[in-house]
């Protein structure tokens, strides 16, 4: 775990709060002669965060170049040096010191950039020196290019990329099949392979095995249709690599948005609404029949890891629940349970997963565990749904594609809604789905029971 363990996830926040600590310590060290000094810590503080997003400041990875990072913090630090100017002249603050204005950016452009390449340095000699933050890559195909890869992952370990092995397609003995085997036998985070030496039947056979396993794939280019697929472009050294999915949840910034949101709304629920909610319920529940007023399932979250989903408990205790779902007309649902259902009450304990971190107010629905060992043999790219967290609710939801799965087409459809989900992420969009669940509870839905 050491040794591939990823802290991306914590970088940026911390790059964020140590930046935005830097900003504002800062302007107590000089007489900039400011009025509402919170009105301008607040305004710095805004527009810096606004500023990185656009930017994509943040966005430093374990193959980012050092000249990547200087246009960066030029560019950040142009438009931040325009907003900082333009608080005199919005705000009307002429007794400001445009002297000690530009002392100060001076001063904030210095230790951002020495603590940003510290940052990146300390990470490389991680990775390099102490063996961390490790992935585990194999490359398919054998051509000049993949040589090149093969030794930049050799030479430059401060990237973080192990080597494992190379299979040459033009070997008699080569298949797809083998070198899958290899994949999940040896624990291989991401797949690199020559597009120039596969067939289009193999490229997709390969980019299906890495959705429905969770490895990522990557793509050494060329001139085959591989162009017409939503690509993300980035450059190891000098050698050109493509990658097939780009996850918008998966940037740290968009990471810490989400997040931010969950905590929030899920806070917000469990203050003003479970708070006094909960023990009507529980008291309705206990009337009608015997057992806990909570019920605990396994459900498989983000990279397939289990834990414990709480509903309110809408059944009679019984030792089917964990492996068949509710079904219309179900005997073991309670008259309570059946109201709770209808209006998703009963999902409302699961903000304290939210909480938890186990899940997030919009994503795809998880199944139980039994369901999702069934669907992960049965339908393809159902895998690709574990990239991100669960969630209370999700866009295959709001859609229409709840409750019970009765046909193939049911679960197939759901998990293009999710996908779709997951390759399209935003915030509004969250907010979208969340409004438009709200509105369905109190339409009723037909599949909700």
């Amino acid at each position: 775990m050491f040794k591939q363990s990823r802290y991306s996830g914590f970088i940026t926040p911390i790059s964020y709060l140590l930046d935005l600590s830097i900003i504002i310590g800062c302007v107590f060290l000089f007489s900039i002669n400011i009025t509402h000094i919170y009105g301008f810590l607040s305004y710095v503080g805004v527009f810096w965060i606004i500023i990185a997003f656009t930017s994509h400041f943040y966005e430093v990875h374990r193959h980012t170049r050092i000249v990547q990072i200087v246009a960066l913090l030029f560019r950040q630090m142009l438009f931040f040096a325009i907003i900082l100017y333009a608080f005199i002249g919005v705000f009307k603050q002429p007794n400001i010191s445009r002297l000690e204005l530009g002392n100060y950016l001076i001063c904030v452009f210095l230790l951002i950039s020495f603590f940003k390449f510290l940052i990146f340095f300390l990470l490389n000699k991680y990775r390099s020196t102490l063996g961390g933050n490790i992935r585990n890559v194999i490359v398919i195909g054998d051509n000049e290019k993949t040589r090149q890869l093969i030794n930049i992952f050799n030479k430059r370990q401060d990237f973080g990329y192990k080597f494992q092995k190379q299979f040459t397609v033009k070997d008699d003995d080569f298949s797809l099949q083998k070198c899958f085997n290899y994949v999940i036998e040896n624990d291989i985070n991401e797949i690199y392979s020559s597009v120039a030496e596969l067939s289009n039947k193999q490229i997709n056979r390969l980019a299906d095995f890495a959705d429905n396993n969770l490895r990522e794939l990557k793509f050494i280019p060329d001139n085959k249709d591989i162009y017409s697929r939503k690509l993300k472009y980035e450059y190891y050294d000098y050698i050109p690599i493509l990658s097939f999915r780009s996850i918008p949840i998966q940037e740290p910034i968009n990471k810490v948005v989400k997040r931010v949101f969950d905590i929030l709304f899920a806070s917000s629920i469990i203050v003003f609404v479970l708070s006094w909610l909960t023990p009507i319920i529980a008291i309705l529940i206990k009337l009608e029949s015997k057992g806990p007023v909570f019920f605990k399932q396994s459900r498989n979250g983000f990279n397939y890891k289990e834990f414990d989903c709480y509903k309110f408990r809408s059944m009679t205790p019984n030792e089917d629940a964990h492996l068949h779902q509710a079904t219309k007309g179900d005997m073991r649902i309670t008259k309570m349970g059946a109201f709770i259902r209808k209006t998703s009450i009963d999902e409302l304990p699961q903000f304290f997963n939210v909480l938890f971190g186990d899940m997030s107010v919009v994503g795809p629905r998880p199944h139980m565990v039994s369901h999702t060992n069934l669907y992960a043999r049965k339908v393809d790219k159902f895998m690709v749904r574990h990239f991100v967290k669960p969630g209370i609710t999700g866009l295959a939801q709001v859609s229409g594609m709840r409750g019970e799965i009765e046909e193939d087409k049911d679960i197939i459809n759901r998990v293009k809604y999710d996908i779709f989900y997951i390759e399209n992420w935003s915030l509004l969009l969250d907010i979208k789905i969340v409004i438009q669940t709200f509105v369905n509870a109190i339409k009723g839905e037909e599949k909700a029971y």
